[in-house]
């Protein structure tokens, strides 16, 4: 049977029988293994006496540990296994608003043993939530439901090892509740690693280019991106062209867009928030707290960006000139952004992220 055959998932290849078997990673399985579910007893010794003490008049078997704590200031390893499989599906909430804890808090995944991890995101925006803003998504890759439910399908491969972990640099304990389906199977020859870097800065209007990712190298596939915008300036700010540089690209790149809103699939604005399957406009906040601010996603699933052997990816931060100037304008504005993408090994190191106060626009 080939490797990872039926993990193509969809309605016509569910009846499609395969070798893979299914595991998952939860508070109540931490390590996945099978018939390792629903064992912890509820304790009144332990530490983890106030996750399991609702359980304390029914006993093992009984939802005794659904989440674990994330204490402030350290890294807890969510997933840490041997062996060849997909990651297919992850499920995470922390409380029914996040008040900044966030961002606060950041996934990192490293596959096949590696030292610098191949995901380095803030909780939220991984998920494409932005400013720590609760905003429905309903999408293939990510799909965010009331009132705090994070969820991802991007499938991620791995060889040999899979490790994900979670640093809580809040200044308080946050409680996580989590799930992570995978599959132990064989992985394809010419299956890529799922990668994702998060970055924030704020344009200059002398020149107002924001990256949303450089420094790759090898050959890969770019499948997505998430911007989290706050506007600093009145109008609008959405003229923009996205630029995918590659392969050898100086001055001027291969692949030039016509807009920031034409980039997320809109036409002359985004008057309405909409979110469908491979691109969404799902946060206008007007102002009421604070400056005007988008949540913005866009997944290359059916068209990805094919690179061979290096990839930079810009946007622009471009408005109008006030009435009755018909002028483009460059914009000072607040940006944050993920990018996803796939690729061979090894990957450059990533950008240092920014510290937990510089994670937050001011």
């Amino acid at each position: 049977m080939d490797a990872m055959a039926g993990l193509n998932m969809g309605l016509g290849t569910l009846p499609l029988m395969s070798s893979a078997r299914t595991r998952s990673i939860s508070a109540e399985n931490p390590t996945g293994e099978k018939g390792k579910g629903g064992m912890a007893v509820p304790d009144p010794e332990s530490e983890e006496w106030s996750v399991s003490s609702p359980a304390r008049a029914l006993g093992q078997g009984w939802k005794v540990r659904p989440y674990v704590w994330l204490k402030s200031g350290e890294t807890t390893t969510l997933m840490d296994i041997g062996g060849s499989g997909v990651i297919q599906h992850i499920w995470m909430t922390t409380d029914r608003s996040w008040n900044g804890s966030g961002r606060g808090c950041v996934l990192r995944f490293y596959w096949d043993g590696e030292e610098s991890p191949s995901v380095e995101v803030p909780l939220t925006d991984f998920f494409a939530v932005g400013h720590d803003l609760y905003a429905p998504v309903n999408s293939l890759a990510v799909i965010v439901n009331p009132t705090s439910a994070l969820n991802c399908y991007w499938p991620m491969p791995f060889r040999s090892h899979a490790r994900v972990t979670i640093t809580n640099e809040w200044e308080k304990d946050v409680r996580l509740f989590y799930q992570i389906t995978y599959a132990e199977t064989e992985v394809a020859e010419n299956a890529g690693y799922y990668h994702a870097q998060w970055r924030r800065a704020v344009t200059e209007r002398s020149n107002p280019d924001y990256t949303i990712l450089d420094g790759v190298q090898g050959q890969g596939q770019y499948v997505g991106t998430f911007l989290a915008w706050t506007q600093l300036s009145d109008g609008w700010f959405g003229e923009g062209e996205i630029k995918f540089y590659m392969d050898g690209d100086k001055a001027f790149p291969t692949i030039c867009g016509t807009g920031t809103e034409d980039y997320f699939l809109g036409s002359y604005g985004f008057p309405e928030v909409y979110t469908t399957a491979y691109v969404g406009n799902t946060l206008d906040h007007k102002g009421s707290e604070g400056p005007p601010k988008w949540s913005l996603y866009r997944w290359h699933i059916l068209d990805p960006i094919r690179f061979e052997g290096d990839l930079r990816v810009t946007i622009q931060a471009l408005g109008w000139w006030p009435e009755p100037s018909s002028r483009f304008q460059p914009l000072a504005d607040d940006i944050a952004s993920v990018a996803y993408w796939y690729q061979t090994k090894p990957h450059a190191p990533f950008p240092e992220l920014p510290g937990i106060e510089e994670r937050y626009p001011r």
